[in-house]
């Protein structure tokens, strides 16, 4: 069943925690819950991290669930055995609020959170790519053991950033078992270089996660033509909501490719911005009203 969700970056980012650091957590998670409507959040840094059951017991006074939550992987630093340590309390907080997928990115070597530009960005070549991809492989058949699917997440500043990155990596985590499954966001590949209708046809059949981020094109020009960083335009407001005009991602083949394709997990709206500068009650209600008109005209959801 189709499920709509949001994460917290939109009122309070992660990554700077002087945005939306004025605004409290039971804001947050009413107008998230009560107002929007949302069936379900991500994770955020306001949550309770080490007790599962005070995280599931916090959601659920705002008729919210618990969808999932990024794990920083670092495959390329450490040992297989030290990951699985690393990941085992993740997996667990996991599997005590029902989560089905682990959403994991590689950040030994990311410079997403680095003043730099985004062109210094780590490049694996052939033979670096197969070995990440067999380390990856590794911990994705450790989470499925435990009846969770790793979902991984290309993203800006990373190893798997552009469509040629998405094809050789799922490329190569097939030929090492298949374990390892795409959360495929529409923001970053689009910001990446890649058409988001193309990528997500060509690896439907591995996605178990989607975020609905949208990108502003103007502003990704910007960080191109001016070698911003990453969290530069973040805070040049580079991301938006699906249904927001200046977004220059099209929503509608997208779902039509994930109903054609009979995914029925979440649909999460992930879409950092200044909460002063735009309004997360307003844009996040633009963005859900978006998705659900284009879910029912495509058929992904009761009409």
């Amino acid at each position: 069943m189709i499920q709509f969700g949001t994460n917290p970056i939109a009122w309070a980012n992660d990554d700077d925690q002087s945005i939306g650091a004025d605004i409290p957590t039971s804001r947050i998670l009413k107008e998230a819950g009560h107002l929007i409507g949302f069936d379900g959040i991500e994770n955020g840094h306001r949550w309770p991290q080490d007790d599962p059951e005070a995280l599931r017991s916090l959601l659920a006074d705002y008729d919210l669930k618990f969808i999932s939550g990024w794990h920083s992987l670092n495959v390329l630093a450490n040992s297989i055995d030290d990951e699985k340590a690393a990941i085992q309390s993740h997996l667990d907080k996991l599997k005590h609020n029902g989560c089905t997928v682990c959403i994991a990115c590689e950040t030994s070597n990311t410079i997403q959170g680095q003043p730099k530009p985004l062109s210094e960005r780590p490049v694996l070549d052939a033979a670096g790519m197969t070995d990440f991809a067999n380390r990856v492989e590794e911990i994705a058949a450790y989470c499925a053991d435990q009846g969770i699917d790793l979902v991984y997440h290309h993203h800006m500043g990373t190893v798997v950033q552009s469509p040629e990155d998405i094809d050789a990596f799922m490329a190569a985590t097939a030929v090492a078992g298949g374990k390892t499954k795409l959360l495929f966001d529409a923001g970053h590949c689009y910001f990446g270089g890649g058409d988001p209708e193309t990528v997500l046809r060509k690896h439907v059949d591995r996605v178990r996660h989607f975020h609905a981020k949208n990108v502003r094109p103007a502003v990704r020009a910007r960080v191109e033509d001016e070698g911003w960083s990453f969290m530069d335009g973040v805070r040049g407001s580079v991301f938006t909501v699906p249904g927001d005009q200046e977004g220059g991602v099209e929503f509608t083949p997208l779902l039509q490719i994930l109903k054609d394709a009979g995914y029925d997990g979440w649909i999460v709206i992930e879409a950092e911005q200044d909460p002063d500068i735009r309004n997360p009650l307003m844009y996040q209600t633009l963005g859900l009203h978006t998705l659900k008109r284009i879910a029912r005209d495509v058929g992904l959801i009761p009409a």
